[in-house]
């Protein structure tokens, strides 16, 4: 059975005031397109399908309009909510919905799979959305033991422990799929993060061992935007990120976006391919004097959404005009100018003081040099 694993569309979602809905229009275009290209069976989407719980209706409409065509080219699709989504509002409707589109929200039902076939047998893909440990906790804990603990690691491997038992259950050998939106660790490397992702994982109470997914095969991880594979720990299952399909950052800026297409063999092996997705423009973080920024030696990134960091050591007159002009995909301007250690005022402040003064020898502190008698005036 294919697979595509992507994760983390953001629908709705802007760049520092640039709109991105064209290029969110673009990708799910691409989505729907490499399904059908490699023969997809089945989507899964694994959380933050809009970036607020709120989403603007032209983002629900869009979405709308991708579970409709991926529907009726007979290609299943899996959602699951994420921490960036309202799980109620994202779930709604879904028993109602015709038979290949699958939106799973509720944790109360992480046991409960989407069955699947192929030539080879059974293939149950669960669904474990984003479980805040303080909303779920009790929902997720066994009648007759003590209240979980309220961390992601506690609630994500009591879902885990539902899913073996319904496997138990069912006995058999069926290939196992789990799609779970979580900041997953794997032994001592930890995973590669980006600003552009909101924090879950507060003192560590919110990371999720690998080991608590044994009993899968694959594991179609949300949250990570970069693609990465954290180390399986205990468990013979194959983890992924696939990242998100833009860069939502300048700390994306290196990221090699792309879906994931997955080969779940007759025994539940695994392989993985990476289909690359273009991006809008070229992202890069410059650094210099205004001089320097505005020379042919970065004439490249002209046309790329940029992060300028001016290092002047006077903040230069018409800054922004002419950076404006220069870079008009800027995403942030940042002055930073280069000096020496900087002096420390030892004018003492009391009720007499001048306030004119006190301003003008804050003014000269700040920026290393005496303010001038126009700015005085």
């Amino acid at each position: 059975m294919r697979l595509l694993h992507t994760s983390d569309l953001h629908l709705g979602r802007s760049l520092n005031g640039h709109d991105l809905s064209v290029a969110q229009g673009a990708f799910l275009d691409r989505i729907v397109e490499t399904a059908v290209e490699r023969s997809v069976d089945v989507v899964l989407v694994a959380g933050d399908v809009y970036d607020r719980t709120l989403p603007p209706v032209e983002s629900v409409a869009a979405f709308e309009s991708f579970l409709v065509r991926l529907h009726a080219l007979g290609i299943a699709v899996v959602v699951i909510s994420g921490n960036h989504d309202q799980a109620v509002r994202l779930g709604y409707g879904s028993a109602l919905f015709q038979h290949g589109v699958h939106l799973l929200t509720d944790p109360a039902r992480v046991q409960v799979p989407v069955e699947f076939a192929d030539e080879h047998g059974p293939v149950l893909v669960y669904g474990l959305p984003y479980l805040q440990p303080e909303l779920t906790r009790r929902i997720l804990t066994d009648p007759d033991g003590p209240d979980l603990p309220a961390t992601h690691e506690a609630v994500v491997g009591a879902a885990m422990t539902r899913v073996r038992a319904d496997l138990e259950a069912r006995g058999g050998s069926p290939r196992v799929v789990v799609v779970a939106h979580a900041f997953v660790v794997g032994g001592e490397e930890g995973p590669v993060v980006s600003t552009s992702e909101r924090d879950v994982s507060v003192g560590g109470l919110q990371t999720v061992p690998s080991a608590v997914f044994a009993g899968a095969h694959y594991v179609a991880l949300g949250h990570l935007h970069g693609p990465q594979q954290p180390r399986a720990v205990g468990t013979g299952a194959l983890l992924r990120y696939c990242g998100s399909p833009l860069r939502y950052s300048i700390s994306e800026r290196d990221h090699r976006k792309s879906l994931t297409i997955v080969d779940l063999g007759p025994t539940g092996e695994v392989l993985v391919d990476e289909v690359v997705l273009p991006q809008p423009r070229p992202m890069a973080d410059l650094r210099g004097t205004l001089g320097e920024l505005l020379s042919d030696a970065f004439a490249e990134h002209r046309q790329s959404w940029v992060r300028l960091t001016i290092t002047d050591s006077q903040r230069p007159d018409d800054l922004m005009r002419q950076l404006r002009d220069a870079f008009p995909h800027r995403v942030d301007v940042v002055f930073d100018p280069a000096r020496g250690p900087r002096a420390v005022s030892s004018v003492a402040v009391d009720h007499s003081s001048d306030p004119l003064d006190v301003a003008a020898e804050f003014i000269s502190v700040v920026r290393d040099s005496p303010i001038t008698d126009e700015e005085r005036l």
